[in-house]
């Protein structure tokens, strides 16, 4: 038989561990997660291989950033070189308006850009593919990643943690940036 003074603590521990699996503790979050972890939103998983700054002075950065707009005076490019597979059984297709968010809730949105490197709205995946394709300059690069590019503010590095914004179906997902 067992001391009473064990039974209390032992009931209290049980529905602890019953609360914590009632509540899905221990699930993955579908929407959010931090760089380096898949975001998976409507069948799709959103990789970042890495998120930095841009500068078109460097010569490997030239080639990523052909065709990107002028900036205007105050703002720098950002980076943010991503892999997209689609886990589901229809053909994807890449969404179209990627945002980031700064700590005071400004809004930086995707800079269309047109060269080998960049990640295209509306792009199809196929099922069980992965976006950059395999014989792709973005995939045999160094990064491994298609780009989205963003012109973002020099003040923006001060209002960090930076989210990348991921446009959903229904709602959208969201993916801090390690920058």
């Amino acid at each position: 038989m067992r001391p009473r003074h064990l039974i209390l603590p032992l009931l209290v521990l049980a529905l602890i561990g019953f609360a914590g699996i009632a509540s899905g503790c221990g699930e993955e979050e579908h929407g959010e997660a931090k760089e380096g972890e898949p975001l998976e939103l409507d069948g799709l998983a959103y990789n970042i291989q890495i998120t930095r700054e841009l500068n078109r002075f460097s010569p490997e950065d030239s080639a990523y950033l052909q065709g990107a707009p002028e900036l205007r005076r105050g703002q720098e490019y950002l980076g943010v070189f991503m892999q997209i597979s689609n886990e589901g059984d229809e053909t994807a297709a890449v969404p179209e308006g990627f945002r980031v968010i700064d700590t005071r809730d400004t809004v930086y949105e995707q800079v269309e850009l047109d060269n080998e490197w960049a990640l295209r709205p509306g792009t199809p995946i196929e099922p069980d593919e992965t976006i950059p394709g395999p014989e792709t300059p973005a995939k045999n690069g160094p990064i491994e990643g298609s780009l989205i590019l963003f012109a973002i503010s020099e003040e923006a590095n001060e209002n960090r943690p930076l989210i990348l914004e991921v446009p959903g179906s229904d709602e959208s997902g969201e993916i801090v940036l390690d920058l």
